[in-house]
């Protein structure tokens, strides 16, 4: 593995990943399990699940994560610059162009259209890791944590993070003794 395909697997999941972290999730996950094999979809279905616990964008957590895996201090240093600068770069120069022309049907409609493929992305993610998490713990498992983190967020209000650590414990505590 050389620095470049680092540099390269996390920029071009950033650059195309409009939208955000949750949108070059799906992106990064091609890179770091399908095209590079750096891990494996359990892992990277367990860097995810962490990095969602942890404050900050859960993009450049991932990065550095595999980064410091792959290549040590400096792949953690090449990883989240790859991350980080195709945003910051874009975040510049189309907040300008957006700013100009924020009035255009053209803008309003490009808006429009990528909100569809980025829930369609979100989808087929969050289906390969339903799969991750029903081969290892069961359906059964799976079914009741999904439920239970549904009903705390919608209908006991709690937030979202709670649920996670939440999540974590009982699977430390829990699952780690069962599975």
């Amino acid at each position: 593995m050389t620095w470049w395909e680092l540099f390269w697997g996390f920029f071009v999941a950033n650059v195309l990943g409009y939208g955000g972290g949750p949108s070059s999730i799906p992106l990064m996950q091609e890179e770091i399990v399908n095209h590079y094999g750096w891990l494996t979809n359990e892992q990277f279905s367990d860097v995810l699940a962490v990095g969602n616990a942890l404050p900050g964008p859960i993009a450049t957590k991932i990065a550095a994560f595999v980064g410091y895996q792959e290549a040590g201090w400096i792949g953690f240093v090449i990883a989240t610059l790859a991350t980080v600068a195709p945003s910051a770069v874009a975040l510049i120069l189309l907040l300008r162009i957006l700013n100009h022309y924020r009035q255009s049907s053209v803008v309003k409609g490009m808006t429009l259209l990528v909100q569809p493929v980025i829930a369609i992305m979100m989808a087929v993610l969050t289906w390969e890791m339903a799969g991750v998490s029903v081969g290892s713990i069961g359906i059964w498992q799976s079914l009741g944590i999904a439920a239970v983190a549904l009903w705390a967020m919608t209908k006991g209000w709690i937030h979202p993070a709670l649920v996670i650590v939440a999540a974590f414990a009982y699977g430390g505590l829990v699952l780690s003794h069962t599975v």
